[in-house]
């Protein structure tokens, strides 16, 4: 095991009898001990409603493992168990977190921890600015360690109501100690685009208006809401996918060189990106955003019901499913290149990948054939498949001097033995070790909010008639002519492009 003092740490988990915990973070945990990247100067401390014991909360955690199909030897998953300790809390009680901080110093002085704590929001938001003046009223955030928040979104649902959230969370923490947590800074493609274009002289040279005809974000799911309807029906594909992860994919993708790979530099390139991005009046927001809702139809072989015919759906629902968008950046890099992004459910198939098309030559001389040169493409691969793929125009084999567009792939999850880690697995670590570079600053947030609370103020206020497009689709129409208009098209997801 690693003698990283930086490990020695303490995990409060609020919300650990919830769907997160038991999905993604329990395992996550786990994997980054039997990697040795946790010591065994460590603890995680659960906190949620349910009387549960500490033997109940482990066999939940052990379960969670096994169901997780990762491969654990009995006697190692034995031992990290014994780390394991679970509080029934009422955030709302005073009195709780004194039984809380009891708690913490008893497991602090049992594996030798210093002091450290992060403490894990994986429940309701309304509770967070709660649980965090308890935490500094109570004393728990006094500690001769450091402390540390870890948010799960949703971060408020406008501006203002984010705004709100961070001033109470502020009371308790400061700004370098709060992690606001986005699944998708953790996945393996999405860290790569930086290493895409600053580790690479062809593509950096390459990555600005003079070269650059367009770029296409997709984030597709063939699943719809499931039994997350009650939830989905007040949010909707903006606020779930755009606000968050999709905007995090622009600002990477069109921010400048940061001087140096260190936290602050990236967010603040990060930030100015953002910055950068053309606002939009009520009147324009048709004109650059499309907004959509899933009918029935048929996914995978299989007849599926419509948005409003899901469970805890309101059946008169206006909420969307699905947004598509054109982004417009003003600055000197970017000024005139459109990007265009687009996310939804009950879609043809789950991919989310880049798409950066290169403007044609001024005079190719192989457009004499019949058929258009392809135009070069460098594709970003980010779920399922990870990888990149760079498209090329190739003589055709044979007597023929025609064309034809060759792809080059690799592929980062296809070699044998290689099983990428799961993004809460390296965002977590990247919070014990303090490493925020991954995590949104408040002020990305605040930008992201701002852009998108126009969108949604003029939605709310505006007639639609849904559903607009069929499970299985690829969405309504109105988003292949938010491109044709500009003289683009969609390029097809990653398997219908194989």
């Amino acid at each position: 095991m690693t003698n990283n003092n930086h490990t020695y740490c303490t995990i409060v988990l609020f919300g650990a009898t919830g769907d997160l915990a038991k999905r993604k973070l329990f395992p996550s945990i786990y994997n980054l001990y039997r990697k040795g990247l946790l010591s065994e100067h460590f603890a995680v401390v659960g906190v949620a409603r349910r009387e549960w014991s500490n033997e109940v909360f482990r066999q939940n955690v052990s379960a969670s493992i096994k169901e997780a199909n990762i491969t654990a030897e009995e006697q190692d998953l034995e031992r990290f168990l014994t780390h394991f300790r679970y509080l029934s809390l009422n955030v709302t009680n005073a009195a709780s977190y004194q039984d809380l901080n009891a708690l913490l110093c008893n497991v602090e002085e049992e594996f030798t921890i210093p002091g450290n704590r992060i403490f894990y929001m994986a429940m309701a938001p309304e509770f967070f600015g709660t649980i965090g003046s308890y935490l500094k009223s109570e004393g728990i955030t006094n500690t001769k360690g450091w402390t540390r928040l870890i948010i799960e979104k949703p971060f408020g649902r406008d501006l203002e109501s984010a705004q709100k959230l961070n001033d109470e969370i502020r009371h308790a923490f400061e700004e370098d100690e709060i992690y606001r947590i986005d699944h998708y800074l953790g996945k393996e493609m999405v860290q790569n685009i930086g290493v895409i274009r600053f580790a690479n002289a062809l593509f950096e040279s390459l990555w600005n208006n003079r070269r650059i005809a367009n770029v296409q974000i997709t984030s597709s799911e063939s699943l719809g809401v499931e039994d997350r309807g009650g939830y989905y029906d007040t949010s909707g594909a903006l606020r779930d996918m755009v606000q968050n992860h999709m905007l995090q994919m622009v600002a990477l993708l069109a921010m400048e060189p940061p001087i140096r790979l260190a936290t602050e530099e990236v967010r603040s390139e990060k930030i100015k990106a953002l910055r950068s991005l053309r606002p939009m009046t009520a009147e324009e927001v048709d004109q650059y955003f499309v907004r959509g809702q899933y009918g029935p139809g048929i996914v995978s072989g299989k007849e599926v019901p419509g948005y409003r015919s899901e469970e805890k759906v309101n059946p008169n629902s206006k909420t969307e499913t699905f947004v598509a968008g054109k982004l417009l950046i003003d600055n000197h890099r970017w000024a005139g290149v459109p990007i265009y992004i687009r996310t939804g459910k009950r879609m043809k198939e789950k991919s989310t990948e880049i798409v950066v098309q290169f403007k044609d030559l001024p005079m190719n001389l192989y457009n004499k054939f019949e058929e258009q040169l392809h135009p070069n493409l460098l594709i970003i691969h980010i779920q399922p498949d990870e990888g990149i793929s760079i498209v090329l125009n190739g003589k055709r084999i044979g007597a023929s001097e025609e064309t034809i567009p060759v792809k080059l792939d690799y592929c980062n999850n296809c070699e044998d033995g290689i099983n990428t880690p799961e993004a809460y697995e390296k965002l977590l670590y990247d919070a014990i070790q303090g490493d925020a570079t991954n995590f949104t600053h408040w002020d990305e947030v605040a930008l992201s909010w701002k852009f998108v609370d126009i969108i949604s103020k003029t939605w709310e206020t505006s007639s639609v008639s849904f559903p607009n497009y069929e499970s299985g689709s690829m969405g309504p129409k109105a988003a292949d002519e938010l491109l044709e208009k500009d003289g683009f098209s969609w390029w097809p997801v990653s398997k219908s492009s194989k």
